[in-house]
């Protein structure tokens, strides 16, 4: 397979970085992996879990003098799947410290397996208690 052992980056736009270091960095339990300002007019945040071996991490990037709308739809998804149930709790429990509050999920399935939360942009992110499909 062409990509086999890639390394994913999820990026998107924020108009206000600090907002989400609440839900991503002390409610998911993500580490702060890199950042970076005034990068030819934008700024930034890498954040990931378990370092960068994960396989994946995260950027926002905020662009001086551009603002950024909502998110298009409640649909727009990150789904971590907690077959565990202590890891589970655990993660629901630093969710709730860290003042995340879960939302009625726009696909009902995701309600039944576990949690959705929403961030400051309106991007949401299940917490699911199960075993990942594939």
């Amino acid at each position: 397979m062409a990509l086999a052992g890639a390394h994913i980056r999820i990026a998107r736009p924020t108009n206000d970085i600090e907002n989400l270091l609440q839900f991503y960095r002390d409610g998911l339990g993500f580490e702060v992996l890199g950042s970076f300002t005034d990068h030819e007019g934008f700024d930034g945040i890498m954040l990931g879990l378990g370092g960068s071996s994960s396989g994946y991490h995260l950027e926002f990037t905020v662009k001086r003098g551009h603002a950024v709308p909502r998110c298009p739809t409640e649909d727009n998804l990150l789904i971590f799947y907690l077959p565990d149930e202590k890891s589970y709790g655990e993660a629901l429990a630093r969710m709730d410290k860290a003042g995340c509050q879960s939302a009625p999920s726009f696909n009902p399935y995701w309600d039944r397996v576990g949690k959705t939360f929403e961030d400051a942009d309106g991007y949401r992110v299940v917490l699911a208690n199960m075993e990942s499909p594939v």
